[in-house]
């Protein structure tokens, strides 16, 4: 029989099986790069602003999407907690994507407007003076260390060109709006805008 054939020789195995997984791939994955409601923005998303965008690079840089996700899946019981539940559209100007797939602290997705600034710095500060039973570590050098507001258009100008609609004017005035600004005030502006276009419950 055929199939005698393929099991018994390894390499055309392989080949099929990667002929197999490819096609696959291709008919799930194509599709959805000309989906509108994967490729265009919800009413209202607007790009991170400077100081925002500038937050944004500290989140990454911490590792805090090692351990918060930012997708709340359509599940009545992540709704119920987190809020509507996670559309492509919020996500078309992120690059790269911070969705995570690991939940060590709770999902941030909808975290904006939850919280005073004041609490998201003394959590940052020293997360057990707000949340006692927290395993998140300390972050005092936020409070000392400032944006460099030098490198802000640069990263506006190359976020443009991936297609994130930064016009020349907010190029111009970046460096201007972040200068000065310690780096607790750019993550608290950043996480102060999650999710706040789609409503925190259903």
């Amino acid at each position: 029989m055929n199939h005698e054939i393929v099991e018994k020789n390894l390499g055309l195995m392989i080949i099929l099986t990667i002929v197999a997984i490819s096609f696959g791939g291709l008919v799930e994955i194509v599709p959805l790069f000309f989906s509108k409601k994967l490729n265009e923005p919800i009413a209202g998303l607007k790009p991170l602003n400077a100081i925002q965008l500038e937050g944004r690079d500290i989140y990454i840089r911490e590792g805090c999407h090692v351990c918060h996700t930012q997708m709340i899946r359509p599940f009545r019981a992540e709704t119920e907690r987190y809020g509507h539940y996670t559309v492509a559209g919020e996500h078309v100007y992120e690059h790269p994507f911070l969705w995570g797939s690991k939940r060590t602290g709770p999902d941030l997705a909808r975290v904006g407007g939850r919280y005073s600034d004041d609490w998201h710095r003394a959590h940052l500060y020293n997360p057990r003076n707000v949340v006692p039973e927290s395993i998140m570590p300390s972050y005092p050098w936020l409070f000392k260390d400032k944006v460099d507001h030098k490198l802000t258009p640069k990263k506006m100008e190359a976020l443009r060109k991936v297609g994130v609609p930064y016009t020349d004017e907010d190029i111009a005035g970046a460096s201007a709006a972040v200068e000065g600004h310690k780096e607790i005030d750019a993550l608290v502006a950043y996480l102060q805008q999650l999710g706040t276009i789609l409503p925190t419950k259903r």
